[in-house]
């Protein structure tokens, strides 16, 4: 049998204390009192209520739509680097076009993690 998270015990305990009618309030008094520093927030059972009452009683995380959070991986990291080593000209712009990420990004990947910077050909 696999073992419960406290998280998931929280949301469960108050699916059981919602479906009795108890308020948010009198769900955090009973949370409080039995898990101590461990219970979660008012709020975050405020949102789970809220939840409970829109009919979702789901107690996992449903992955975000939309772009990944991070784009900065050791393949794209190569990439810019190998197009950069090719041609030293090369913008970053075009370089985002090529690989379909943003230039901020490509800024980014390109002064914190290969360490690099312009230099005077002076």
């Amino acid at each position: 049998m696999r073992a419960i998270s406290t998280t998931s015990r929280c949301e469960l305990s108050s699916i059981f204390f919602f479906l009795q009618g108890k308020a948010p309030k009198k769900i955090h008094a009973i949370l409080t009192e039995t898990l101590g520093e461990h219970a979660p927030s008012y709020a975050t059972l405020k949102n789970w209520v809220a939840q409970f009452k829109r009919g979702d009683f789901s107690t996992c995380y449903a992955p975000s739509p939309g772009r990944p959070k991070t784009v900065t991986t050791p393949e794209i990291i190569d990439q810019i680097h190998e197009l950069i080593m090719e041609d030293c000209w090369i913008l970053a712009k075009s370089i985002a076009e090529k690989l379909g990420i943003s230039c901020e990004q490509v800024g980014f990947i390109i002064h914190e993690d290969l360490d690099m910077q312009k230099l005077s050909a002076k």
